[in-house]
């Protein structure tokens, strides 16, 4: 196992975030997280990637235990993230937001090495042609493939995803999901947070689900969306848990 997390707890106060949640992550397994708003799932990650220490719980990275190595650590070691609400240095170009990835990720590299590598992985998802453009001139989906290059150019070997289909239309949807096949085709393992649930069901080796910080639900799209405690707590409509069967390896 690539990623092992467990009995993780996670409070702010007398808020239990994360309660006692446990999982493990294959090497080039893609994981899907789902849940209600509030269920814990950025809290999660925020765990995974060292921005919190947990209360209570370990959390392993290729055998090594990293509970306690704060995150630059951890992306020197091979952990990247991109955010849920975009976070890009709207002063530099786009092709500067990803040598900053490159130069203090995992691949370490010198600005010139960087540089090259911010290329590379520009034209990877999309980019290249915005290379030289100030970031605060990007839309939505061209930030979203924006952060996602930024990550990928630190050379990680896992990568998590926080809804980075968030905002974007049916065919853009649909062409960050080739993005993230293509990710994973070049072997890195990817830990992916989205409330579009045919994408969701689409992508993942496995899913786990969320509820109220606590894990209710783990096991192939097929088996969560079919679970009973999951279409109660977060599907909400059994005739909808159907069709998210059915649609596993279709197209949006």
């Amino acid at each position: 196992m690539i990623l092992n997390v467990e009995n993780v707890t996670k409070k702010f106060g007398g808020l239990v975030a994360v309660d006692h949640v446990s999982f493990q992550v294959k090497k080039q397994e893609i994981l899907g997280i789902i849940g209600p708003n509030g269920a814990g799932k950025t809290t999660l990650f925020n765990v995974i990637s060292g921005v919190y220490y947990p209360e209570e719980g370990k959390i392993f990275f290729n055998g090594r235990d990293i509970t306690k190595v704060p995150s630059y650590k951890r992306a020197r070691l091979g952990i990247a993230r991109t955010h849920q609400i975009v976070k890009p240095l709207n002063e530099l170009t786009v092709l500067e937001n990803v040598m900053v990835g490159a130069c203090f990720g995992k691949t370490g590299a010198s600005l010139k090495q960087g540089m090259a590598i911010a290329g590379e992985v520009l034209d990877a998802v999309g980019l290249g042609h915005k290379r030289d453009v100030i970031t605060v001139k990007l839309n939505v989906p061209e930030k979203k493939r924006l952060e996602l290059a930024r990550a990928l150019a630190s050379g990680p070997e896992v990568i998590l995803l926080d809804e980075v289909l968030a905002g974007l239309n049916p065919t853009e949807a649909d062409e960050m999901l080739q993005v993230i096949l293509k990710i994973k085709e070049s072997g890195i393992t990817i830990l992916m947070i989205e409330h579009l649930m045919h994408a969701i069901m689409k992508i993942s080796d496995k899913i786990i689900v969320l509820d109220h910080g606590r894990k209710i639900s783990e096991g192939s799209p097929q088996e969560v969306a079919s679970d009973p405690k999951v279409i109660e707590a977060y599907l909400g409509d059994p005739d909808l848990a159907l069709r998210l069967i059915k649609s596993k390896g279709n197209t949006l």
